[in-house]
């Protein structure tokens, strides 16, 4: 079994207020700002975890300002029930820590991806700037398109109109009497 680190509190970095750092690391976990606070008077922050992890939650501890330490943690298994229920709590709170570390790693990913989005956005602009230059004018698929049929009675109705005007006028020519207003 690897051996499990608990993430403790040394002290605090230079010019750095303990107040803000509380109140940061409570806005930057989502946690409580009761919880965070009792961080600094040596309760558990977060559940013992191997050692990647606890030097991750000791990083973001100093991102805030606050000096941590490391502190190993042996867990035996004895098998009573007030043991069996501490162990059960523990693992809750070991689920617990994840999803917390989990939900602060999307963020950090979510800032890198806001941050990457402009760039990428002007870019894509640039790319279709570029782009219409070098296409082909694409007239050969609207040419092969084929022709709808239209009905011939429109066609042969404005054929007729036609020729009704044009009698009409001529008779108007021939016969401007019978066409007095």
């Amino acid at each position: 079994m690897a051996e499990n680190f608990r993430v403790m509190f040394a002290g605090l970095a230079k010019d750095t207020d303990q107040a803000h750092a509380i109140s940061q690391l409570a806005t930057r976990l989502k946690a409580p700002t009761a919880k965070v606070a009792a961080f600094f008077e040596n309760k558990p922050l977060f559940a013992p975890c191997e050692k990647e992890k606890a030097l991750k939650q000791a990083k973001i501890l100093a991102s805030v300002g606050i000096k941590s330490k490391l502190a190993p943690v042996q867990i035996s298994t004895v098998t009573s029930n007030s043991e069996t229920t501490s162990q059960r709590d523990e693992r809750i709170f070991n689920a617990l820590d994840y999803i917390t570390s989990s939900l602060i790693r999307i963020e950090e990913k979510l800032d890198d991806l806001e941050q990457r989005l402009p760039a990428n956005q002007q870019q894509a602009t640039a790319d279709e700037d570029e782009d219409w230059q070098t296409d082909d004018l694409l007239l050969d698929e609207e040419l092969t398109t084929p022709i709808k049929k239209r009905s011939n009675i429109l066609l042969f109705s404005l054929i007729a109109m036609v020729v009704i005007l044009l009698v009409v006028l001529g008779i108007s020519f021939a016969f401007p009497d019978l066409f007095s207003f």
